[in-house]
């Protein structure tokens, strides 16, 4: 790490232990004047966020967008505000599982488990119940340009067992966790670019990883989709869905799995990462 980078890890880390001494109520408080300021003064990403709520909620008014982006402020800002304070702001809460023995009798296949998720709801206390629970959750991440950052991230999510596996390994790496019988954690919501296969996600095609179907078609591991919803205040319920295609191409897996992240996000649009651009690449006509 340079000069710049261990600056950035031992700040993080003083920040950390700073706001896990303040009481939840505290922490919510900042978390709101965070999200305050971002939505107020800090323009990047907004305009790609309005532009994904026009697309996916296209009934709906501006005002309803608006209020709605103004809330994934305050969800997201809370969420960064609890990883900061983890493990110390898991303490108080309560998560309902709906689906676990799903996920058990999956991995008593012996072919390990392809786990797909999405930047959507609380997903770091998903890999916290995965974590301490003793599921061996091995997730593909995208590495931080910055080192230290990408040190205190990784640190802090060690902190409940799970390891990090990060993009641009070789392929048979990550085939080697599902030989193990391990779980192999695909964040699959983001777009693909041109390698991607395109499916309808609100009405309108988007670029779509592969890799969840592929996975599948080569080893026959079960398919899981998993998310973290927020119920209410320290409250969660953690969703396992089984993905059971119809037809086992690349095309219907993708589909369903979309299709399962479209309907829960239209229940909780303020729990949805709305800032990448996931409509970015469009279709070669």
């Amino acid at each position: 790490m340079n000069f710049t980078e261990k600056i950035t890890y031992h700040f993080l880390r003083v920040i950390s232990k700073v706001i896990a001494k303040f009481s939840l109520r505290n922490q919510v408080v900042i978390s709101q004047h965070i999200a305050s300021i971002l939505y107020q003064y800090i323009p990047k990403r907004k305009k790609v966020a309005i532009k994904n709520l026009k697309t996916a909620f296209p009934e709906c008014s501006d005002i309803w967008i608006q209020n709605t982006l103004k809330k994934c402020y305050k969800f997201l800002s809370y969420n960064f505000i609890q990883f900061l304070a983890f493990p110390k702001s898991t303490d108080s809460i309560k998560i309902q599982i709906n689906g676990q023995v799903a996920l058990d009798n999956a991995l008593e296949k012996g072919k390990g488990v392809i786990l797909i998720s999405a930047h959507f709801g609380a997903w770091e206390i998903l890999g916290h119940w995965l974590g301490v629970n003793n599921y061996p959750l091995r997730g593909v991440a995208q590495r931080q340009k910055n080192k230290g950052a990408n040190k205190f991230f990784e640190e802090k999510r060690q902190l409940s067992g799970i390891k990090h596996i990060y993009r641009k390994v070789g392929i048979d790496v990550l085939y080697n966790i599902l030989k193990e019988n391990k779980i192999l954690g695909l964040v699959s919501d983001q777009d693909a670019k041109n390698k991607g296969i395109f499916v309808n996600f609100f009405n309108t095609p988007a670029s779509t990883h592969k890799g969840a179907a592929i996975f599948h078609l080569n080893t026959s591991a079960p398919m899981i989709f998993g998310l973290c919803i927020q119920t209410g205040f320290q409250e969660y319920k953690i969703e396992l869905i089984p993905i059971i295609p119809v037809n086992n191409t690349i095309e219907d897996i993708t589909k369903q799995y979309t299709l399962t992240l479209e309907k829960i996000i239209r229940k909780y649009p303020e729990q949805n990462f709305w800032f990448h651009n996931r409509w970015k690449t469009t279709p070669m006509k």
